[in-house]
């Protein structure tokens, strides 16, 4: 019987995982994969399921742990000029800039204490965090557009890091979902009330 291939979509389907997680985990040589002609990465099913298998017998790895490893891991991200090449960010002044260069703990912070309580105070974390960047972004005149820029770059860093250091500690599939899972949907409620937050500024100040 010949063996099914799949795509990389599908690997993350069979695995419950993001398909930027199995990318990461081909990248690194984690998990088991082969490429087309195209260049296209393509995944035996018995490999698949015989490494997840595998990977399920792990032990999970302290979640304290990893989030500590995230946030260095940001650090260097961000220090690596990666802010200097945003065009919102080369509007501002020393000034701003300083606090934008800071603005990241406050979502990292966030998720930490979300993780922790198991999300019990998601909503007023994340409207904290969502109020913090929407006057950050007011108080230097900031339009929303570049606002919404502001934050998905201090989230897109942190969702990157997340996935690198999972997998590079090898962290099972589910825990590692689960963690993805949770970072997105704190996130996306964040972005709600940076928008909000953002309306009602500028409606007060008409």
């Amino acid at each position: 019987m010949t063996e099914e291939w799949l795509s990389l979509s599908d690997a993350a389907k069979l695995l419950g995982v993001h398909p930027s997680t199995v990318r990461l985990w081909s990248d690194k040589g984690a998990l088991p994969t082969h490429k087309t002609q195209g260049g296209h990465r393509r995944y035996k099913r018995g490999e698949i399921l015989l490494w997840a298998e595998s990977n399920e017998k792990s032990h999970e790895i302290p979640t304290e742990n990893l989030l500590q490893e995230i946030i260095k891991t940001v650090r260097v991200q961000i220090s690596e000029g990666r802010l200097e090449a945003q065009s919102w960010y080369q509007k501002l002044d020393a000034d701003a800039r300083a606090q934008y260069r800071m603005s990241g703990r406050s979502l990292f912070h966030g998720l930490m204490a979300y993780v922790a309580s198991n999300g019990e105070d998601a909503a007023s974390e994340a409207y904290a965090v969502g109020y913090e960047y929407a006057s950050r972004a007011r108080r230097y005149s900031m339009n929303y557009v570049d606002a919404v820029k502001a934050f998905l770059f201090f989230r897109d860093a942190l969702v990157e890091s997340l996935i690198k250091v999972y997998g590079d500690a090898k962290a099972p599939a589910d825990q590692t979902s689960q963690m993805y899972a949770k970072t997105h949907t704190f996130t996306d409620d964040i972005l709600v009330s940076l928008l909000e937050t953002y309306q009602t500024l500028e409606n007060a100040n008409r």
